[in-house]
């Protein structure tokens, strides 16, 4: 099953998610979308829906954080949720030292901790 994907905005949170088995090549569309959307609507809080995302190679892990050194003065600040260890262990290694929290299954508790985000957490345009 290959993977697909949706990105909107939904009051203050650019939302994407995941279904299926991502590749480098749609995780590049996905980081297009979400900077764009981000830019476009003044927004730098993410919401990563990756509760039907099946588990990738390493490689496309990886290609997430080539993605990230472009984002250049663009801060985002980014839930990411997963339904097991294996994708939270992904996600980590995707997102490395970025503004981002793992949750597991829970939905309300990504979503309050990016509506909670400090004052200090803005979109540099």
């Amino acid at each position: 099953m290959s993977g697909a994907l949706w990105v909107e905005l939904s009051g203050d949170i650019v939302i994407a998610r995941l279904r299926g088995e991502p590749t480098i090549e749609l995780l590049d569309d996905c980081q297009r979308q979400v900077v764009q959307l981000a830019r476009e609507a003044g927004r730098g809080k993410v919401l990563y829906d990756a509760l039907e995302m099946i588990p990738p190679h390493v490689d496309v892990v990886w290609s997430q954080r080539a993605l990230d050194e472009g984002l250049g003065d663009l801060h985002l600040r980014r839930a990411i949720i997963v339904p097991t260890a294996k994708l939270a262990y992904l996600a980590r290694l995707a997102f490395g030292e970025g503004d981002y929290r793992v949750f597991y299954n829970d939905i309300a508790g990504a979503v309050r901790w990016l509506v909670e985000a400090p004052p200090a957490v803005r979109l540099v345009k």
